[in-house]
């Protein structure tokens, strides 16, 4: 379990490091080339449901912490996904990762 970190006050979101090494890698792409964008979850039943959007930008303060030492694997189509998701008005939300095509 990893977490993100956001915003002044440091607020975390704790999450797989599978997930967040594939949601790091479409935030920071969408940074580099200056875009903001929302980015939307779901709250955990002990933090009463429901969900969180955040406004996303390259000004903002980011960090992802990372529970396992080792780099994980990226699945391209996985954050091609992710991407499209970013780009469009709903915004950032993380969808579960499809197995590979054969």
């Amino acid at each position: 379990m990893g977490t993100l970190t956001y915003g002044p006050t440091a607020k975390s979101l704790t999450i797989e490091d599978r997930d967040l090494a594939h949601l790091q890698a479409v935030i920071l792409a969408k940074f580099r080339r200056g875009e903001s964008f929302s980015f939307s979850w779901e709250r955990s039943n002990e933090l009463g449901s429901g969900h969180t959007t955040l406004w996303m930008n390259p000004q903002m303060h980011l960090e992802f912490g990372y529970f396992g030492s080792k780099r994980v694997p990226l699945n391209r189509e996985w954050i091609d996904r992710l991407m499209g998701r970013a780009n469009n008005a709903g915004g950032l939300e993380l969808v579960p990762e499809q197995p590979p095509q054969a």
